[in-house]
């Protein structure tokens, strides 16, 4: 009798041990497309090979109708807000480059660190700035660090800002030297994998061939011709018309030309392999994490905007690079055994000049203009002060503060002399001082963005919203940060473990994302999250 009820004790104690252990998938990998509007999941689908992005909506969930909650709709900023469930108010990270300390600061330098893998610049990055935790972070903690998390991208901040504080590594390019690099916020030596992945100068590779289109230039229907007066050079006096002379340009420019080229994007997919390899990524018994950005789509969107040839074909190429990674997944990893989320740091606009072409209203607004402007009016009434507007960026207004202080002028009385200046710009639609946006008459789609948007510490202090298709880049190219579909519309999807087959065009937005990972692995969400699980 007492064996008996031993056998139990053994067997019901087996089982609490066992019911303990939530089930997860052995990786998670986050692939963001850096510039990648919604509709180009659709656009070029006739054309997608079986494995890539059809693979993703053929397999996975697709939330069709997922949004940025926040404006300015920049890089550093979505990257952080993907992987933090939050937004600039909380999250720290007010935009590509912000006010700190009264200067402009870019979002993840750090000068108290040192360049691990080269001697530059590039290497003095951290996460520093960002003050809230990511996926990453919380599942380093809710695994005692037996979860590994790695961060890779060309960009800096799309590799640093998504690994978070507790990371692992995170990996990103210095074209200076043509490798991936760290810093010693995480690391005092590269790993031996990155140092053998190195080793193998792969751009120099990618660039002693020419960039020509992947099939017949002819049969590109989705895009203007291949010379238009919409794209901006890719270096001076070098149009960006394909075939494109890499061999030539990496003579004279060096690595950074890879950054304009497709094949970064592939490069970085090696790179991702590599670290999977090296890391035994989703080879342990806890649930491991890879953030992978594909950062060329962007430094190509922004030269030729959303329908040249260059995209059309930059996404044909990724497509098929995606196709090759989830292969790799599949034999590496095992199909079933990872769950891989695709999404977008932001959209991108039509270039202003081909909207204006097909009789669309659109244009440019020059923020030097804009700046020089506020300047003048500003000492015509306070003569002695100088210059009170530092710049004008991010689609704000940023202040010498520490100058009005020192000089005890009314700092809303400037913000509003501000204010009214710009609603009498016919290309701006709206202005509001950014402490008073909840009250002002401002449809809520963009209120509440300027809301979550602004972090009092470094945000500028005026917004300006411009009308649709008014933008801040010239009439070359194309950029992005506005609250407009074009800029906050983004693909979401979902494929692999624990994801059924599906579509959806309820509303969801970026910052549910981590939500919904940390649901998907029964861990804590990040810190200052406020995005809601969709599943």
């Amino acid at each position: 009798m007492n064996k008996f009820f031993k056998l139990i004790f053994v067997l019901c104690a087996f089982c609490g041990i066992t019911q303990a252990q939530p089930a997860r998938p052995k990786l998670v990998v986050g692939l963001v497309v850096d510039q990648m509007r919604w509709d180009y999941l659709y656009r070029y689908q006739d054309r997608y090979c079986e494995g890539g992005f059809k693979r993703l909506l053929n397999e996975g969930f697709s939330y069709e109708n997922c949004r940025i909650p926040y404006i300015p709709s920049v890089t550093a900023i979505g990257h952080t807000s993907i992987y933090t469930g939050s937004v600039p108010s909380l999250h720290g990270i007010a935009g590509n480059n912000f006010m700190k300390d009264g200067k402009k600061t870019y979002c993840t330098e750090d000068n108290s660190v040192k360049p691990v893998g080269s001697n530059g610049k590039a290497g003095l990055e951290s996460p520093r700035n960002m003050w809230c935790t990511t996926i990453g972070d919380e599942l380093r903690i809710a695994t005692n660090d037996r979860s590994k998390v790695i961060g890779v991208a060309i960009k800096d901040r799309a590799a640093i800002l998504p690994a978070g504080h507790h990371a692992n590594g995170a990996y990103w390019y210095d074209p200076e030297v043509g490798k991936f690099i760290t810093s010693s916020f995480y690391m005092d030596k590269l790993p031996a994998w990155v140092s053998n992945f190195n080793r193998q100068n792969l751009p120099k590779k990618y660039l002693s061939e020419k960039w020509n289109t992947l099939y017949p230039i002819d049969t590109y229907k989705q895009s203007t011709a291949d010379d238009t007066n919409y794209e901006r050079e890719v270096k001076p006096g070098v149009k960006p018309v394909l075939p494109l002379d890499l061999p030539a340009l990496y003579k004279k420019y060096g690595y950074d030309i890879l950054r304009s080229t497709p094949f970064g994007n592939s490069y970085t997919l090696e790179m991702a392999k590599a670290a999977i390899a090296g890391e035994n990524l989703g080879g342990g018994n806890e649930t491991d994490f890879l953030a992978v950005s594909c950062s060329c789509t962007d430094v190509i969107g922004h030269q030729v905007g959303p329908n040249a040839v260059e995209i059309e074909d930059t996404y044909l190429r990724l497509d098929k690079d995606f196709a090759d990674f989830f292969n790799y997944l599949d034999q590496k990893v095992g199909k079933g055994n990872y769950t891989v989320f695709l999404s977008a740091d932001h959209g991108g606009m039509n270039n202003a000049q081909f909207l204006l072409d097909r009789r669309i209203p659109a244009g440019d607004w020059n923020t030097k203009t804009a700046q020089k402007d506020l300047n003048e009016m500003l000492k015509a009434k306070y003569p002695s002060a100088g210059d009170l507007v530092k710049w004008v960026s991010n689609y704000q207004v940023f202040f010498d503060t520490q100058k009005i202080d020192s000089l005890s002028l009314d700092y809303n009385a400037i913000k509003q002399e501000v204010v009214n200046r710009l609603k009498k710009d016919k290309r701006v639609q709206y202005a509001c001082d950014m402490e008073k946006a909840s009250i002002e008459s401002i449809p809520e789609e963009i209120k509440y963005r300027i809301i979550n948007g602004y972090n009092r510490e470094r945000s500028g202090g005026v917004q300006v919203i411009l009308k649709p298709a008014y933008y801040s880049n010239g009439m070359k190219g194309t950029t992005h940060g506005a609250w407009n579909g074009y800029d906050t519309h983004i693909p979401l999807v979902f494929m692999g473990w624990g994801i059924q087959h599906g579509a959806s065009t309820k509303p969801c937005y970026m910052t549910d994302i981590a939500p919904t990972v940390c649901a998907l692995l029964h861990i804590q969400a990040p810190n200052g999250c406020i995005g809601t699980p969709i599943f």
